[in-house]
């Protein structure tokens, strides 16, 4: 699958991608990460991205032409499902991620700052307006990188156990809402011991256990 960023901050990605379960699946090229700095598509002679909202009000706006000429751009290479990233859309969820792996191969995310971004945008390029929660960010890119990772496991290989997605919870082929308590070793840790249950090898009786420990 393949992810074109779209955003003014474009180092803030770089830790995160270099780590872990991300960094496998770009590795084995499982997942192509492509991330586009919308400043260098600003005619602006300050590459400037913002301006004062028409009509008045708090804040900036990101201006138009630089994000529809990174779009043009970036449409070359990924002709997918564009997603705008605002408090206003509708929220993420792990069905959401599922729909999104199974239907589109490619995703070009647009990570809004400031006031958000001129509508014209929003209405003659976005697909979709995706939240990742009832609250506010300061810019699009976390909720990105939440994107990309939630809906990267989901994809063949990508996860050490190819069907471990399929308990993740609120999946679709889930169906346990609620998680019991998980231990590992040392079986004694600070006079706090594992339940002996869990230690017997009787895989019946930890299931039953599990499920009456459901919280």
């Amino acid at each position: 699958m393949r992810f074109d960023i779209l955003t003014i901050f474009p180092e803030i990605f770089s830790s995160y991608l270099k780590e872990s379960i991300i960094k496998r699946a770009l590795k084995k090229g499982l997942i192509d990460i492509h991330i586009h700095d919308i400043r260098k598509f600003s005619k602006d002679k300050h590459r400037k991205v913002d301006d004062i909202p028409f009509g008045g009000g708090a804040g900036m706006v990101m201006t138009p032409q630089p994000l529809f000429d990174t779009i043009k751009h970036v449409k070359k290479a990924n002709k997918g499902h564009v997603i705008y990233l605002t408090p206003q859309g509708k929220t993420f969820t792990q069905i959401k991620a599922e729909n999104i792996s199974k239907k589109h191969k490619e995703i070009i995310l647009i990570c809004g700052r400031y006031e958000g971004i001129d509508y014209r945008v929003r209405e003659a390029l976005v697909d979709e307006e995706i939240s990742i929660g009832k609250f506010v960010l300061t810019g699009g890119e976390l909720p990105a990188m939440i994107i990309i990772d939630a809906v990267s496991r989901l994809i063949p290989n990508v996860l050490g156990k190819e069907k471990s997605h399929l308990e993740d919870s609120f999946s679709k082929a889930f169906k346990r809402k609620k998680e019991y308590p998980s231990y590992t070793r040392p079986a004694i840790f600070k006079n706090m011991k594992v339940p002996e249950i869990l230690t017997s090898g009787n895989h019946k009786k930890i299931e039953e256990w599990r499920k009456k420990h459901l919280k």
